[in-house]
């Protein structure tokens, strides 16, 4: 594997209340939406959905890797992540995130079963990278397309 590795997602709001989201990886696009209590449509992944199944699909397959890398056999994992986000003072954030992964192995190794899942937590890319401080770089372009409503309302 590469020293570095780059990865890229696009996404654009594609119409009333909806988004779409594309990886070159991928070949399909991810429909979104704003939470349904943010005036969002039910049935669609939302934003903080996205973000708790990346920490959930992570630590998934670093376990995976670890476990092939150890040799250690196991008959199934399940991962539930939990994310709690409360308002404060500069909007909404994520106040605390709960992983908790089901592991079913097939003998008495729990003590090295218990490593392995503590491990994964401790090298879960994405679990690591929430802590990172962001780079932010906008970009502008001129259109002349007609500005969306929000826009028009929000003088965006």
């Amino acid at each position: 594997m590469a020293m570095a590795q780059k990865y890229s997602v696009a996404a654009w709001w594609s119409s009333g209340k909806a988004g779409l989201a594309k990886s070159a990886s991928a070949p399909n696009a991810i429909h979104f939406t704003a939470p349904a209590a943010f005036g969002g449509v039910e049935g669609r992944w939302t934003p903080e959905d996205l973000l708790l199944c990346s920490l959930a699909s992570c630590y998934t397959t670093t376990f995976h890797a670890l476990a092939g890398y150890s040799k250690f056999e196991y008959a199934d994992l399940e991962v539930e992540v939990e994310g709690l986000v409360h308002k404060i003072d500069s909007g909404y954030s994520f106040n605390e995130i709960t992983i908790r992964p089901t592991l079913t192995i097939c003998n008495e190794e729990r003590p090295r079963a218990l490593r392995l899942l503590q491990k994964a937590k401790a090298v879960c890319l994405v679990s690591r990278a929430l802590s990172v401080e962001q780079k932010f770089e906008p970009h502008l372009q001129v259109s002349n397309a007609q500005p969306k409503l929000s826009e028009a309302v929000s003088g965006k």
